[in-house]
């Protein structure tokens, strides 16, 4: 019986900035910063780090990206054939820049090829949103663009929109925010008047986005009601970063997911200058100027090298 040869791929899988103020767990943007994974068929499981700070995850079967991988393969009765997975990004970790969402999607084309699952889009989106809690992060990482969604007792709805002509500035501090510190000073419930109003300044957040109303969209940022209020207390450098930002030509100015980056959303003509003023007023912390991914994650096939015919 003639043996197969290893098969080999590349997926790469953008960051996201989400919530992008009022849009709570629902509105997500794919950024030009990426986890990239190859993959080759081995006898073992290896995930080898190329960037220093993947490091302090495991290198074997119990990284992550595998567990994924593994859960969905279960889902369809599949065994996964081991791998060596050689990682790298320079999506930073936990800083609100979608680092987990990125490793979920990872995960989920890793079972799609080694499995020949031929997952679908919203199959994908399904998985990813089980397993990361809300589709906003994931959604970005999977289609690229602006990703507006929502969770219902069906699954997702998703619309994706591949463009705008914006670029994100983001301010980066050093020290992480614990996830479940952002969450915990949020408010158990809000308010039926409350609600409602949250969800009238998200609408009118999502159009200005639509129609290039960049006035309109940084005012709506600022008018959120369902997390900034409560979660921008625990960055006490945010009002100093949004005064800047506004003033050297940001639009709008939002937390990054659950913080504790900001993100400073700008047209692109004006996101160097920003970039620069940003990283003269705040040396200690990490500024990038990020564009807009308009694709989502991404999976090649690596041709296996050619042996030379014996004579």
């Amino acid at each position: 019986m003639k043996r197969r040869e290893p098969r080999s791929w590349k997926i790469t899988v953008p960051g996201s900035t989400a919530n992008l103020g009022a849009g709570f767990d629902s509105l997500g943007l794919a950024l030009n910063v990426f986890l990239t994974v190859e993959v080759h068929e081995a006898g073992d499981w290896q995930v080898i780090p190329l960037s220093s700070a993947l490091e302090v995850f495991p290198t074997d079967e119990t990284h992550f990206i595998v567990e994924v991988a593994r859960q969905v393969a279960d889902e369809y009765g599949k065994k996964l054939s081991p791998c060596h997975l050689y990682v790298s990004s320079d999506i930073p970790l936990t800083r609100g820049l979608g680092s987990s969402a990125a490793a979920v999607v990872a995960g989920i084309e890793l079972a799609n090829a080694l499995c020949g699952l031929d997952l679908t889009q919203e199959s994908k989106l399904g998985f990813a949103n089980r397993l990361e809690g809300h589709p906003d992060n994931v959604g970005a990482s999977l289609y690229g663009g602006f990703v507006v969604s929502c969770q219902h007792e069906k699954g997702v709805s998703l619309l994706s929109v591949p463009d705008l002509p914006v670029d994100v500035v983001c301010v980066i501090p050093k020290a992480e925010l614990k996830t479940s510190d952002s969450r915990n000073v949020l408010p158990p419930s809000l308010s039926f008047g409350d609600s409602v109003e949250a969800g009238a300044i998200s609408n009118v957040l999502v159009a200005a986005f639509l129609t290039g109303d960049w006035e309109t969209v940084g005012e709506m940022m600022k008018r959120d009601r369902y997390h900034q209020p409560f979660r921008r207390k625990l960055l006490p450098h945010y009002d100093a970063v949004e005064e800047v930002a506004v003033r050297f030509g940001a639009f709008g100015v939002a937390l990054s997911g659950a913080g504790p980056t900001i993100a400073c959303f700008v047209e692109r003509e004006a996101s160097e200058w920003l970039a620069r003023q940003l990283q003269q007023t705040f040396p200690h912390m990490d500024v990038r100027k990020l564009s807009i991914s308009s694709s989502g994650s991404t999976i090649t096939t690596k041709q296996p090298k050619v042996r030379p015919s014996s004579l």
